[in-house]
């Protein structure tokens, strides 16, 4: 896409975290640049394939809602992800459909009730500056546009060459707000880790814990479910059989890294590219995107990929 249009978006009110997302800057961690990009990678893919985007086109991942801006120039847009009330003008309209909107619409997107991030795309994409070849705000670096602010004017890109799809109805899996289960391969050190802990990482019921961002997720120690009650829920239930200190080495976004407590944290999308805490696990990029939308307390399973 070349060439900007004059106007754009006026935010009136962000809500908790705005950020400019795109699929990120992978292939940098030799220079200790993490990929970054939206955490839901599947949502913002798809709200660009509703007006028309390449799926590289970067939108806007609104944390809890709470969000509202004006269109200064007209536009189609897409709201996707967690499960939330989109109004334009005071008037219902659907997520995960394209919806036109005129010059002065105001739009506003609710905080969920499920879920937590939702992708607000346009059509154009969004044409803040790039850095290092994407749009994406790295939270942990810095790298990227800033998070956005009350009566920032956010400029839309040009006009794509494919036109907005025509699509009735677009199915979606809703994570809901029960139990999630994520499919994960044993880490490159699993041997670090006793058959006991390796057994109840895939066999407990772990919960995410209200620490978490978009650098990680850490999880809380488990209940023990109704099927896995001969497992024993020690303190450091993740005990590890080798307690030499580990070099830090190269992470990747879905490793989960055991801490000396035995809690689990799983890296996402703005994660240090080295760590220090061995990986037991990597989720599979297919699970991923799951991550994106936990709430404090949701119930993770863990199964082998």
């Amino acid at each position: 896409m070349t060439g900007l249009r004059l106007l754009g978006l006026r935010i009136l009110r962000p809500g908790p975290l705005a950020l400019v997302e795109d699929l990120g800057r992978p292939g940098l961690a030799a220079v200790g640049v993490s990929p970054s990009g939206a955490l839901d990678r599947g949502a913002l893919g798809l709200a660009n394939r509703l007006v028309g985007n390449p799926v590289d086109a970067a939108g806007l991942e609104l944390l809890l809602g709470g969000f509202a801006a004006r269109f200064e120039s007209a536009a189609w847009f897409a709201v996707t992800g967690a499960a939330t009330r989109v109004t334009l003008d005071g008037h219902p309209v659907d997520p995960d459909a394209a919806v036109h909107a005129g010059v002065g619409a105001e739009l506003r997107v609710a905080p969920p009730a499920v879920g937590v991030r939702s992708y607000l795309a346009v059509r154009g994409g969004i044409a803040a500056e790039g850095v290092l070849g994407s749009r994406s705000r790295d939270t942990l670096s810095g790298l990227g546009p800033a998070p956005l602010a009350e009566g920032d004017l956010v400029p839309f890109g040009a006009e794509p060459a494919d036109p907005v799809p025509s699509v009735d109805f677009v199915p979606t899996a809703d994570l809901g707000d029960g139990p999630v289960e994520v499919r994960a391969h044993r880490g490159p050190r699993a041997d670090w880790f006793t058959p006991a802990a390796l057994d109840a990482f895939f066999t407990v019921e772990w919960r995410a814990s209200a620490d978490g961002d978009r650098v990680g997720v850490r999880l809380d120690p488990p209940r023990v479910p109704a099927h896995a009650q001969r497992v024993d829920p020690a303190p450091l239930l993740l005990e590890r059989a080798v307690r030499d200190e580990l070099p830090s080495e190269l992470m990747v976004a879905g490793a989960v890294q055991v801490s000396p407590d035995g809690r689990p944290t799983v890296l996402l999308a703005d994660h240090p590219v080295t760590g220090g805490y061995p990986v037991i696990a990597v989720v599979a990029a297919r699970s991923l995107d799951a991550f994106a939308q936990l709430r404090p307390g949701q119930p993770v399973h863990f199964r082998h990929a």
